[in-house]
């Protein structure tokens, strides 16, 4: 389970990450990288 939230995590920031830089759309990215870091099992984790 911590392997799988922690993948999920990384998907969910860099997807964040590359929809800033390359599309440009700063609210959506901004979002991803957020709702990745509270499912990520480091640090702050909404699965806990």
């Amino acid at each position: 389970m911590y392997t799988l939230l922690w993948l999920i995590a990384v998907v969910l920031v860099i997807s964040g990450i590359y929809v800033v830089v390359a599309r440009r759309e700063l609210i959506l990215g901004i979002v991803l990288i957020v709702v990745g870091l509270l499912v990520g099992p480091g640090g702050v984790s909404i699965f806990r």
